[in-house]
């Protein structure tokens, strides 16, 4: 192949030079891999729309044409449903429900009349099928298509004759493009795909669904360019021990961010989940260590969850700080002003920290409820069941108002919690519930007083 037709793309950034380059201007080192162009790729350029400006009065909002995906709480994360012609990444662990998940849209949107292919390149036809008799009870639309396929551009060709309503990928790392000359799962192979996919979307207008494998850290598997083509990103997690899932969107050009959804994995499929505060603070019912509930405001509904910390006396040279859905440079902050600011001495000790459910927060609301957690359990001292701590903590130890809060006490008062240790300025406009002590703080000082109290 001709030099010409080689370019080095970033692999984080998506960042193409003709030439490898030891750092690529976003930063990253090393990062950059060969990509191998096909000279048939210049042509298949996405149609381009008449160059002309347009009143934005004129635009048709794409809100307005959503597709109800048959699952309330996978609607509600998507922003209302899915947008025509958008592409959507849902990445999650194997065996965490993703192809139940998507399957289970499949059928309820077939069960409408409504065409869907749904291109599988990891399992059979007949192992499809399995699946669905157990989420349908036997009862499979007409308009449901099966296609076992890995070849990108035989997907195109059955999407332009069966025109569906969703388009499904299970999964993007097992499809492949002739035209490049590599195996499925690389680098360049996941680029084209994914700008062929986009090309299918745009230009039919089809929602296309795509599944994704995760790293172990957690991270969607192959380039960042990925993310970048794509309109929403899902992530879809939970703890395997346990029945239920969370379903959250880390990008989303067409809704919000923040807004989690939840499901519950039985016999029959995923189930949403109305009261997912319930749920997550199932957990307190007798006064221990360590122990508390701390709460988000997240989209358009508030969460309560149970937040365990411990700490034990270290062997290592570098005591541990392990920390799962707590931020690790937030937990460093904490320990930092516990250190300072309460004079508790952690440097020889290791420290855990747990969200209860594997939900992650994405805000510093459960600041106030990780480092009392923490305090409690190097002092090995016992907090009451039904006690929830809720604000951000900065660096000189004082408690900061959140989003949200005056739901979030009512959330508690419903759960039947007792007190709630809330930042001062916010809990001055906060109107108690009945039931429900609310004691207003300023520092961490006065937070361990009305801990105590």
């Amino acid at each position: 192949m001709a030099k010409s037709n080689v370019i080095f793309m970033c692999s984080e950034c998506g960042y193409e030079s003709p030439k490898w380059m030891g750092q690529c201007i976003c930063g990253a080192w090393n990062s950059f891999v060969e990509i191998k162009q096909s000279p048939a790729s210049a042509h298949n350029a996405l149609p381009q729309s008449p160059s002309k400006p347009l009143r934005l009065r004129d635009v048709i909002s794409a809100g307005s044409n959503r597709l109800d995906t048959g699952l309330p709480e996978l609607n509600r994360v998507l922003g209302g449903g899915l947008t025509p012609g958008s592409l959507t990444l849902i990445a999650g662990e194997p065996g965490i429900g993703k192809s139940t998940l998507i399957l289970q849209s499949a059928l309820a949107l077939a069960g409408r009349g409504l065409a869907v292919l749904y291109t599988s390149g990891e399992e059979s036809a007949e192992q499809i099928r399995l699946r669905a008799d157990r989420l349908s009870g036997d009862n499979i639309p007409e308009s449901l298509y099966i296609f076992p396929e890995t070849d990108i551009s035989s997907v195109a060709e059955a999407a332009r004759g069966i025109s569906p309503s969703l388009l499904i990928i299970d999964s993007i790392q097992t499809m492949r493009s002739a035209e490049i000359p590599s195996t499925a799962g690389g680098v360049s192979q996941i680029r084209a795909c994914a700008d062929a996919l986009m090309r299918i979307g745009k230009a039919q207008g089809i929602p296309v669904f795509i599944v994704a494998h995760v790293t172990k850290s957690g991270e969607v598997a192959g380039p960042k360019i990925i993310e970048h083509l794509v309109d929403c990103v899902l992530d879809f997690s939970g703890e395997k021990d346990k029945d239920y899932r969370i379903l959250t969107a880390s990008k989303n050009r067409f809704g919000n961010t923040n807004e989690p959804g939840a499901f519950e994995m039985k016999e029959e499929g995923l189930s949403g989940i109305d009261d997912l505060s319930g749920l997550l603070l199932g957990g307190i019912t007798n006064p221990a260590e360590g122990t508390i509930a701390g709460a988000v405001f997240e989209g358009t509904r508030p969460l309560l969850m149970e937040i365990q910390a411990l700490t034990a006396s270290s062997a290592l040279s570098f005591p541990r700080r392990t920390s799962i859905g707590v931020d690790g440079a937030r937990l460093a902050m904490l320990l930092a002003v516990l250190e300072k600011k309460l004079s508790l001495d952690l440097a020889a000790k290791d420290v855990f920290i747990n969200i209860v459910g594997g939900f992650k927060p994405g805000s510093a609301s459960t600041d106030l409820a990780a480092a009392l957690a923490i305090w409690s359990s190097a002092r090995s001292l016992e907090i009451q069941p039904g006690t929830l701590a809720v604000g951000e903590i900065d660096l000189a130890g004082e408690v900061r108002p959140v989003r949200g809060l005056d739901r979030i006490v009512s959330e508690a008062a419903r759960l039947g919690l007792s007190k709630a240790i809330l930042p001062k300025t916010a809990a001055l406009k906060v109107e108690a519930p009945r039931g429900l002590s609310v004691l207003g703080v300023s520092s961490l000082n006065e937070a361990i007083e009305a801990l105590l109290s």
